[in-house]
C-alpha cells in the first residue's frame, strides 16, 4: 500500500499463488480515518472489499472483473493514478536483493523489503 506520493506505507508479504484480496484485508484494516479512496486493479474486485470499504465510508476505485454479471462503476479518472502503485514496486525491485529474492526465509526477506522502503519512503518528498 502506498500513499498520495507513491511512497511505500504498509507491506504486506503473501505466498506466490495466493489470489491478491487474501491478503487484501490485512492491509484494509490497517487504513486511517483520512483515508477518501482506495484504488486497487481488478484483483481486488471482491464484494467482500467493496463492502468493508464501504462500511468505513472509504470510496472503492477499482474496476469490476470481466466476469462479473452486475459491474459497479469507477472513476476512471481517479484510476489513472494507480500507477503510483506500480512505480513503488519499480523502485523496491530496483533493490537486487528484493528484485531476486536470495533470502529463503519470509522474515529475512521482508526485513530486505522493510529497508528498501524505508529509504524510498525517505527520499521521495
Amino acid at each position: 500500500m502506498c500513499d498520495g506520493q507513491g511512497r511505500p506505507v504498509r507491506l504486506h508479504l503473501t505466498a506466490g499463488q495466493i489470489s491478491d484480496f487474501k491478503g487484501a484485508d490485512v492491509l484494509l484494516e490497517d487504513l486511517s480515518d483520512e483515508t477518501e479512496d482506495v484504488i486497487g486493479d481488478r484483483g481486488y474486485d471482491s464484494n467482500t472489499i467493496r463492502q468493508s470499504l464501504a462500511d468505513r465510508n472509504i470510496t472503492p476505485c477499482m474496476p469490476p472483473k470481466k466476469n462479473r454479471t452486475s459491474k459497479p462503476s469507477y472513476d476512471w479518472h481517479l484510476y489513472k493514478k494507480r500507477h503510483l502503485i506500480e512505480n513503488m514496486f519499480a523502485k523496491l525491485k530496483d533493490w537486487r536483493r528484493v528484485a531476486t529474492r536470495y533470502d529463503r526465509c519470509a522474515h529475512t526477506f521482508m526485513s530486505a523489503i522493510y529497508i528498501a522502503a524505508s529509504v524510498i519512503f525517505y527520499l521521495k518528498k
